[in-house]
């Protein structure tokens, strides 16, 4: 007998989980059905998270110079795309741009550094903007995403009061090496486990459209799960020209959708984030996704831009959504429209 998408919630609901079978078949269901399989996961988002959707705000520490060659990152090395190249802001400056998000409404900033990993003076650049944003903004919270960690790094990031580590596996294990080659898949995972063992919140995800197969993407949702990351940034493929994968257009609005759809099904309590290429991809969908999706980025992601921030209040609020940290005020507050990093415009979907 077929399982139908409702009877897979009713499961979970009662503490069963989903299968890669059921992972599957969401993801190759018929355009018909997508909706069925949306409004069935919905009940699994809105059983753990209401209709309240976090919101988050990135700021771009470090662009460009990059040793690593991931084919998907126009910061990587040998990519020929036009960006802004420049080391890191000052204290300063990274407080003035995570101010602007948090005006808008965003309640963690997410502090990225392009490279292969930080050296021991990075993590000391990162420890005194995390102390400063603390001291300025009550109870924000501060994820970081700079690349492999080393022995002790963890421990600094969190003594200094980051609560979270983004390091994203991109891709399933059998798929890595297809996609880079200059750090293994192990390497990424052993960052993972470095955050978590230190009291770090681990952040974790996965690019579609980088040319894997259905089974594979959900290999990757399920090496998430096995992990036990407590959020999921699903970033979309935005193939820019001088990229290896510049002509790589693998996905739809629907596609998308269903992905998403799975990530809520195989990761039903934890945080799902809508990350780079939602508007490109899921263009009209963007809100239908956040009926499975409870996380998005307030305005551009790590270099390249979004939507307008107001236009993102303005849909979570015509859609019934509040911003989580505001369900007893107003869930439409203006934007800043400052809201335009230093380096967005041109580059690859975000690694957080």
């Amino acid at each position: 007998m077929t399982t139908t998408f409702d009877q897979l919630a009713d499961r979970i609901l009662e503490g069963g989980r989903a299968t890669e079978a059921d992972a599957l078949a969401v993801l190759r269901t018929d355009d018909t059905e997508v909706m069925a399989a949306v409004v069935a996961a919905a009940r699994l988002r809105r059983e753990h998270f209401g209709n309240t959707v976090k919101v988050n705000y990135l700021v771009n520490l470090k662009s460009g110079l990059c040793p690593e060659n991931c084919s998907y990152c126009s910061q990587a090395l040998g990519s020929q795309a036009p960006i802004l190249t420049y080391s890191w802001l000052s204290t300063d400056e990274a407080i003035d741009q995570a101010a602007a998000g948090l005006r808008g409404g965003a309640t963690r900033v997410c502090l990225v550094a392009s490279g292969r990993g930080p050296s021991d003076r990075d993590v000391d650049r990162v420890v005194a903007m995390t102390e400063a944003l603390k001291e300025a903004n009550e109870g924000v919270e501060v994820c970081a995403c700079l690349g492999l960690l080393k022995d002790g790094q963890a421990e600094r990031l969190r003594t200094a009061g980051v609560d979270a580590y983004n390091h994203n596996i991109n891709t399933a294990e059998s798929h890595h090496d297809a996609v880079v080659q200059t750090h293994t898949y192990e390497d990424r995972v052993d960052t993972i486990g470095r955050a978590t063992s230190a009291g770090l919140s681990p952040c974790s995800g996965l690019i579609a459209g980088l040319g894997e197969s259905d089974e594979q993407l959900v290999e990757a949702l399920f090496a998430l799960r096995d992990l036990d990351v407590d959020s999921i940034p699903v970033n979309f493929l935005m193939p820019f020209d001088g990229t290896p994968l510049a002509d790589t257009w693998e996905l739809t609005p629907l596609r998308c959708l269903r992905i998403l759809t799975m990530a809520r099904f195989v990761a039903t309590d934890r945080e799902v984030r809508i990350a780079g290429g939602r508007e490109m991809h899921l263009r009209s969908l963007q809100a239908v996704a956040l009926q499975v999706a409870n996380s998005i980025f307030l305005g551009d992601y790590l270099t390249s831009e979004g939507q307008a921030a107001q236009a993102d209040l303005e849909m979570l609020a015509d859609n019934g959504f509040v911003v989580l940290g505001a369900e007893h005020g107003t869930s439409g507050a203006g934007a800043d429209p400052t809201i335009r990093r230093r380096g967005a415009g041109t580059e690859a979907p975000a690694n957080a």
